[in-house]
């Protein structure tokens, strides 16, 4: 490991403009009861609150100057850490250090262990204030203080790097097993990570032991600052349980082995060497598990899947904020009241996303009285669990359920309406009715939405006066959780109607990509061409489980369960709009026609066997062709190239990066394979960039 001033010299010198730096700004507060004087560090990178801080070389640079001074000042007694409002840090800047290379990154994962690990060694007690998110190296610099408080309603705290082709390099990878357990660390370096990011609240931080007191309300700081006084003071002990690193920790890696086979079926470089470094953290040193997550992260910073990461990564951080092919924003109207057509599940979904982030008065309408009741109950339940959980105060609560009402008459509730969606039944015949009753309530101006997952804008639109003003809102579902909203481009939708379909889908907080009409438009087409093809490969004589275990490391989760997850009739309806509109591509399973008229809503059973009901309605061929599951592989993967060039071909997007995008937010696909199209060239499978 290379002394501090050269890491700091060297850190200067692969800096970049890039770099969005994070200041640490230094300031003395003096503790009650005689407590002393804490020098209190807060992380600013002078942006607004949705930028978070960050950390890359000058970022380390002004921290490490921050520490030595509040370590060189005899007033002060204790050190405290902490962000500006509702965030601490979220990691590494991967902008910054992107084009370092090897070297570039050893730099910063040695600064960054050299500069943190001051906070535990200076001689001078610690205190992480965890104020909200924390990330990556958010969490890690916390981590290496004495003592940690976190806010309650912090929105996320993990360590998302395997998710990216990385390890925790900062002492999370030590640092978290010798707190918490191995099985924990389990569970935040790799399963929730490999889990499309899984992240944990501030809440449930504090109750797996990553903290040492939970405070909520908008004095958290001042609550943290006096628990510090009483830990300073004697008059607070913390104790933490010792840790088991017997039977527990061997346990706990047999496990991590599974989730990383099961998750990466051996594609992920970094997955694999995040269970070394657990491994070795049960009886290393400190200096030792350090250097190894220097090498790990310099060895990983060669490999084809960081690449890919930093390309998905800057995808979701940049062009999912500047939608391809979006217009103006000025040409977006005024949304200040919604009406959704139907009152089931994910109407009501919708209708709690749209009061949350809009705030303004929506409708929900339904063929009678009982199911708009439903409807309405379930979001003023949903308000309810919010408001227990102290996400919300009891004035937003009440305000939010009165902004959500529902009626049978869309005559009396919709002829004010700017915007209304549809959420009814999946058939052009039910939505061209529903229009044509809304357009004759509603202003000429109010857009009109559908929901639907498969069919055409513009034949939906075709028989209205004002076929200009409906776009497709296609949400994913559960709706809360999601990111993705894809806005289609009917023949006839106009640029206002685009643009206030884009403005909204930001106010939601949606990554909104734009896609010209065409069947199941982007995730849909391309989930239906997968299913398509292993569908076609188990009714030729493949195994099922052989098929279900061939793309690990590919697909998010295994197709089958997948299936169970959508619902077998509604995966069957995609698949026969795909193949009515593509009749030489797609293909409709009489097996998957079968488990849907016998009502089978999942092929495995619980304990994940094979459910005889549904191995009997496979019906074996005559004579079985019989992949291994590589060639299972190739085959599904080169029907996603063939598919994933025509659409581009056709223009049903602006370009590859949207393809992946979302397939990234839409669908699962790992951040280490760059979505699709990247994994596809590393498979030899075609070239898209």
């Amino acid at each position: 490991m290379s002394d501090l001033t050269t890491l700091l010299a060297r850190a200067e010198e692969i800096s970049s403009d890039a770099e969005r730096v994070t200041q640490a700004l230094l300031r003395k507060v003096t503790l009650p009861s005689g407590a002393g004087v804490l020098g209190l560090i807060t992380l600013d990178n002078g942006e607004d609150h949705t930028k978070p801080n960050t950390f890359g070389p000058r970022s380390l640079i002004a921290l490490n100057s921050a520490i030595d001074a509040a370590l060189a000042d005899d007033e002060i007694t204790a050190l405290g850490v902490t962000g500006k409002p509702f965030i601490l840090a979220a990691g590494a800047d991967l902008t910054s250090i992107a084009g370092s290379g090897a070297p570039g990154v050893r730099v910063v994962a040695e600064l960054g262990h050299a500069v943190f690990r001051k906070l535990k060694d200076g001689g001078k007690t610690s205190f992480g204030f965890i104020n909200g998110l924390a990330l990556g190296g958010g969490l890690e610099v916390a981590l290496h203080c004495d003592y940690r408080t976190v806010m309650d309603s912090a929105p996320a705290l993990g360590l998302p790097e395997v998710m990216l082709g990385l390890v925790p390099g900062w002492g999370g990878a030590y640092l978290v097993p010798n707190l918490v357990g191995a099985d924990t660390a389990v569970t935040l370096i790799l399963e929730n990570p490999l889990n499309n990011g899984k992240t944990v609240t501030g809440q449930q931080g504090f109750e797996l032991g990553l903290a040492d007191a939970v405070f909520s309300g908008a004095d958290y700081l001042e609550q943290s600052l006096l628990w510090a006084a009483d830990v300073l003071n004697g008059d607070v002990l913390v104790e933490r349980p010792e840790i088991d690193r017997g039977e527990a920790w061997s346990a706990a890696l047999t496990r991590a082995a599974r989730v990383v086979r099961a998750r990466t079926g051996g594609a992920s470089p970094a997955a694999e060497r995040a269970v070394d470094l657990i491994a070795a953290a049960r009886t290393a040193t400190r200096d030792e598990a350090f250097a190894a997550e220097d090498q790990a992260l310099e060895d990983l910073s060669q490999t084809p899947e960081l690449l890919a990461s930093l390309y998905a990564f800057d995808l979701v951080q940049k062009r999912a904020k500047r939608p391809a092919g979006a217009p103006d924003r000025s040409l977006a109207r005024p949304v200040t009241k919604v009406g959704i057509v139907g009152a089931g599940l994910m109407a009501s979904q919708m209708a709690m996303l749209f009061v949350r982030r809009l705030e303004v008065p929506v409708v929900l309408s339904d063929l009678d009285q009982e199911r708009v009741d439903k409807g309405v109950a379930y979001v003023h339940a949903e308000i309810d669990k919010l408001l227990a959980k102290g996400r919300i105060g009891q004035d937003k609560a009440n305000r939010h359920k009165a902004l959500v009402t529902g009626a049978v008459d869309k005559a009396a509730v919709f002829a004010d309406a700017d915007f209304v969606i549809e959420a009814v039944f999946e058939e052009m015949s039910v939505k061209k009715s529903v229009f044509a009753d809304v357009e004759k309530v509603v202003s000429p101006t109010c857009v009109l939405a559908t929901n639907t997952s498969s069919l055409s804008i513009s034949e939906m639109a075709a028989d209205l006066e004002h076929p200009e003003r409906v776009v497709g809102f296609h949400f994913f579902n559960p709706v809360a959780v999601m990111p993705l909203l894809e806005i289609v481009q009917g023949q006839a939708t106009d640029d206002a109607t685009l643009a206030t379909a884009f403005a909204t889908g930001k106010a939601l907080k949606k990554t909104t990509i734009l896609v010209q009409d065409s069947p199941s438009f982007i995730v849909n087409r391309l989930l239906g061409r997968f299913m398509s093809e292993v569908s076609r490969v188990v009714d030729e004589g493949t195994p099922i489980q052989t098929v279900d275990g061939s793309f690990a490391g590919v697909a998010p989760m295994p197709p089958f369960t997948l299936i169970a997850l959508v619902g077998p009739a509604i995966a069957l309806h995609n698949t026969e709009t795909l193949a009515a509109a593509f009749p030489d591509r797609f293909y409709v399973s009489p097996a998957l026609e079968r488990v849907v008229q016998a009502r089978k809503a999942a092929y495995f059973l619980p304990d994940g066997s094979l459910d005889p009901e549904v191995e009997a309605l496979l019906e074996q061929p005559a004579e079985p062709v019989v992949l291994s599951p590589a060639e299972v592989r190739t085959r599904v993967l080169s029907g996603l190239a063939q598919e994933a060039r025509l659409m581009l071909d056709e223009g049903v997007v602006a370009a590859p990066e949207d393809l992946d995008l979302a397939m990234i937010t839409g669908a699962g696909f790992s951040f280490w394979n760059g979505g699709l199209t990247m994994l596809l060239e590393r498979e030899g499978l075609g070239r898209f960039h």
